[in-house]
């Protein structure tokens, strides 16, 4: 089971568009133990924190200004990828929601909060590989 790439932002590392984190406690034990390694798509594809919210329109990411950051999204992705399939990892935990996360449900791309079943970049990568990946609420579950 170990080790694993779990969301930074999950790991209690202010990483996300809003320069916070999310932290999980049980997975923030365990990276400092040494078992998790976080990683975000976003800041591995390029991206500045604090940076614009950005939804996923079908193969798009868009900031909320409309900039396109597609590009930003698939080269983090693969980045992540690359990370994991280094250190010999096949099991991620992710952050639901998120435009690169998000493997359960992600936002609607109208930025209107509404929520849909979907998958954000990374995890739709790293499921398309083989990897088991988990949210934060199907992890211990």
């Amino acid at each position: 089971m170990f080790p694993l790439i779990a969301s930074a932002c999950l790991c209690g590392i202010a990483c996300r568009y809003n320069a916070v984190s999310v932290p999980f406690p049980e997975l923030e034990a365990l990276h400092a133990e040494g078992l998790v390694i976080p990683v975000c798509p976003e800041v591995l594809g390029g991206l500045s924190v604090p940076r614009s919210p950005c939804e996923r329109r079908g193969e798009l990411v868009l900031s909320r200004e409309g900039e396109d950051v597609t590009e930003a999204f698939f080269l983090g992705a693969e980045r992540t990828l690359a990370l994991a399939r280094e250190k010999g990892i096949t099991m991620a935990v992710l952050k639901d929601q998120s435009p690169s996360c998000g493997s359960r449900f992600i936002y609607d791309g109208s930025f209107s909060g509404k929520i849909l079943p979907g998958r954000g970049v990374t995890a739709a990568l790293l499921l398309a590989n083989g990897f088991t990946v988990y949210t934060e609420e199907t992890f211990l579950g």
